[in-house]
């Protein structure tokens, strides 16, 4: 894992003097993956680092949104280091940070408190109190203090350019195979496994229960998934999303994981769930037997999908 800074004010001295790649960052997708190798490609003798804002702008703004994240903070970290990045700034975004004017972003934190060297960004970044400054604003100020500056053009596929808003989309229309092939590796949900009501065990189909959190909510039904475990490995398994209106209904969605072959105790540990293939919708059945019959089915197709993957 990258080294994680918070505190813009106390940055070591270790940490100053990078190259570093400017974005939110979130799903650290293959157009992040071009930013990055641009930062990289500009100073390749410096350490690379990645600034990003925690919470996402938008959580700020908008708290009454739903959640809409790709990547939490701990998942972003993992994914930018596999990009070669040691150091993360993840600054605070708080109403202090909020109304700071574009000049004095750059200013006193992007050049007296981190010291960069060189930045690298896309050609939409905008920072600073109402997004006062773009990329033309920035490039100004980086002359002005000798900082160079890469302006990376979007990265474009069939679809148009590979955006965080896009992947998004394609998760919630049930499309798990758009999004991977846009972030170049399976949208996967983190999160702490809790004791549920052992209905799935009882069902003879025991699940490993997990809350979306602050993740994006994507198509509800039954998905064929690869699961990484707290030891490291990677099982096969069949998940549902959803609040189980066979049951009643729950008044939070859950992502509910069978894993084939597995036998082990997952309680309070956190595992990944990587969503490969949307199988089908969520549905209501008449009954347990007949909830038990559909499950059985989708265990089934989730093996075959995997097995050809």
């Amino acid at each position: 894992m990258p080294e994680i800074h918070a505190d813009w004010h106390a940055v070591p001295e270790a940490a100053r003097g990078a190259t570093v790649a400017l974005g939110n960052f979130d799903g650290v997708h293959l157009g992040h993956a071009a930013v990055l190798r641009a930062a990289h490609a500009a100073r390749p003798e410096l350490t690379l680092a990645a600034l990003t804002f925690e919470p996402h702008p938008r959580e700020h703004f908008r708290p009454e949104d739903p959640p809409f994240r790709l990547t939490l903070l701990p998942a972003k970290a993992q994914a930018l280091a596999a990009q070669g990045v040691r150091t993360v700034f993840a600054l605070p975004f708080d109403a202090r940070l909020a109304a700071m004017p574009a000049e004095a972003f750059v200013e006193q934190v992007l050049h007296q408190a981190i010291g960069a060297r060189h930045l690298a960004c896309g050609a939409d970044f905008a920072f600073g109190h109402r997004r006062g400054g773009d990329v033309a604003f920035l490039a100004q100020q980086c002359e002005a203090r000798g900082i160079g500056l890469t302006v990376v053009p979007p990265v474009v596929d069939e679809g148009g350019p590979i955006s965080s808003t896009r992947i998004r989309r394609a998760l919630q229309d049930g499309y798990p195979d758009r999004a991977a092939a846009e972030l170049g590796r399976d949208w996967e949900v983190r999160g702490t496994v809790f004791h549920g009501d052992k209905l799935g065990r009882e069902l003879g189909w025991p699940t490993a229960n997990i809350l979306l959190g602050r993740h994006l909510e994507p198509a509800r039904g039954v998905y064929a998934v690869r699961v990484a475990l707290p030891d490291g490995r990677v099982a096969d398994g069949v998940a549902n999303v959803g609040r189980r209106p066979t049951l009643g209904g729950d008044p939070v969605t859950r992502l509910e994981t069978h894993i084939f072959d597995f036998a082990g105790d997952l309680y309070d540990q956190e595992i990944g769930v990587r969503l490969v293939r949307f199988l089908r919708p969520d549905a209501t059945f008449t009954g347990l037997e007949e909830l038990k019959a559909a499950i059985a089915a989708d265990a089934a197709e989730a093996r075959r999908v995997l097995g050809a993957e």
